[in-house]
């Protein structure tokens, strides 16, 4: 029996949530992330009665698992602004409700941003932000994920330590968990284009956050090089991270089972060769 991979990429809702399902299964996705609503409106979107018959009906047609949604762009539960970290946390709630109402594995967040405030301040906001959520996230299924960043600006998360002191204080609280983004720790200098890369940075993971906590990859070569804190991703192995370090993710030991998201440009042409490049590292083939 062949080993089922959890590879995908981030698709439209386009014509409806249930279309992103549908848009997987053509590109031989095993599974999806989403925008559950507009990720650069404040106004999040309701779902009705016929769009979730629809999603229920998709979920079943495609078999399509572990579906993560990404949150609003908008969102700084960091903000020391007290209006922006206001609507922040309305809007963070929101999304967590529209999750739970499709029944998604995880919810991707970006921490936060310091805005001229230090980081340990916004880092306890964002961890005062996450356990308002408490109460809605009890005896749930869905779990959230932090996102590493590349450390553009004031934002928070792009040091393995930051990742640590948030899962820290809220994982007896709440489902919480990491995403890594493979453009973002580049960037921000963790260097992942071989095997012995990848060994350094799974240790320095280890040692600050615990594997254990690591539920998910954003799979994006990068424009920019190693350090340069820049968030512009490139096409696999059209980058400067190259095609070894995709590789060695699809054949490590520690890496191959964990959930993949591609967020590379140009996904409607390039998705579906890049999942089958993927894919043929482990001999493994398409679903279909």
């Amino acid at each position: 029996m062949s080993e089922t991979l959890l590879i995908g990429a981030h698709t439209s809702t386009a014509g409806g949530v249930h279309k992103a399902l549908l848009r997987g299964k053509e590109i031989d996705a095993t599974t999806v992330q989403l925008f559950t609503s507009n990720q650069k409106q404040w106004n999040g979107r309701q779902f009705s009665a016929e769009e979730l018959d629809l999603w229920q009906r998709a979920l079943s047609e495609t078999g399509i698992t572990s579906i993560m949604s990404h949150d609003s762009y908008l969102i700084n539960l960091g903000s020391n602004k007290n209006d922006l970290l206001a609507k922040s946390r309305k809007a963070f709630r929101e999304e967590v409700e529209r999750c739970l109402q499709l029944g998604l594995t995880y919810m991707n967040f970006h921490p936060g941003a310091a805005t001229g405030d230090s980081e340990e301040n916004c880092l306890d906001r964002i961890v005062q932000s996450l356990l308002i959520l408490e109460p809605l996230l009890e005896n749930t299924s869905l779990r959230l994920l932090i996102e590493a960043t590349a450390g553009q600006g004031t934002t928070i998360g792009h040091r393995f330590e930051h990742l640590g002191y948030l899962i820290s204080r809220v994982k007896e609280k709440i489902p919480i968990g990491v995403c890594i983004d493979t453009c973002h720790i580049f960037a921000a200098g963790y260097d992942i284009r071989d095997e012995g890369g990848w060994k350094k940075v799974i240790e320095e993971f280890d040692y600050a956050v615990g594997w254990d906590h690591l539920y998910a990859f954003h799979m994006n070569d990068s424009q920019h090089g190693l350090g340069s804190r820049k968030d512009r991703h490139a096409n696999l192995g059209k980058g400067e991270i190259g095609m070894k370090c995709f590789e060695v993710m699809m054949t490590h030991p520690k890496l191959r089972s964990i959930p993949k998201y591609l967020e590379t440009p140009n996904g409607e042409l390039m998705w579906k060769d890049e999942i089958a490049t993927l894919r043929s590292f482990t001999c493994i083939p398409t679903s279909n």
